[in-house]
């Protein structure tokens, strides 16, 4: 049996059973439910899903995932594509601490961009320094690379963002 691949992304207030409605439906129509993030941000509940469906009940799983708009949930579904090969890959962890500011998000990501590496997975938060009190930024992120030397060049361009930046690079973990 033929299977599509399905990209869903998820947002709504925040209220139990939201995942509960999508997971019924996934189910109801035969499909797999692979792999998610899912968080509450700002009082809403928003969630990146990837499913496999049985090609037959495609059409119907998204009828049935738009019908949730009634209940305020707002779900959008994507068909996805067989990616382009790509050369082999260095995998690596970054997680980096410093001063919060305005912008900093961006300066991050252009550096890491101008490196040659492919953000896969990306956590930011910020929260209160223990000691000062200061707010400090915090981002775990999962790049890729086809450049091996690419941990040193990846580390030099962020700490070029500021003295007050902790950088931490290592090979990601296999499987994560």
């Amino acid at each position: 049996m033929s299977q599509s691949s399905l990209i869903l992304t998820v947002i709504g207030p925040d209220r139990p059973g939201l995942v509960r409605m999508v997971a019924e439906l996934v189910a109801e129509y035969g499909g797999s439910w692979l792999e998610s993030r899912m968080a509450r941000l700002a009082g809403q509940f928003a969630g990146i899903v990837e499913i496999h469906v049985p090609a037959a009940g495609l059409d119907n799983l998204t009828r049935a995932l738009a019908g949730l708009d009634r209940y305020g949930l707002h779900v959008t579904v994507e068909v996805a594509t067989e990616a382009p090969a790509r050369p082999p890959e260095v995998v690596l962890q970054v997680e980096v601490v410093g001063n919060d500011r305005p912008g900093i998000v961006r300066d991050f990501t252009r550096a890491l961009a101008a490196c040659g590496a492919n953000i896969e997975e990306l956590n930011t938060d910020v929260h209160s320094g223990s000691f000062s009190g200061e707010t400090l930024f915090r981002a775990a992120a999962r790049l890729s690379t086809p450049a091996p030397d690419a941990a040193g060049r990846i580390r030099t361009a962020l700490e070029k963002l500021g003295n007050d930046l902790m950088v931490d690079i290592r090979p990601a973990e296999e499987g994560k």
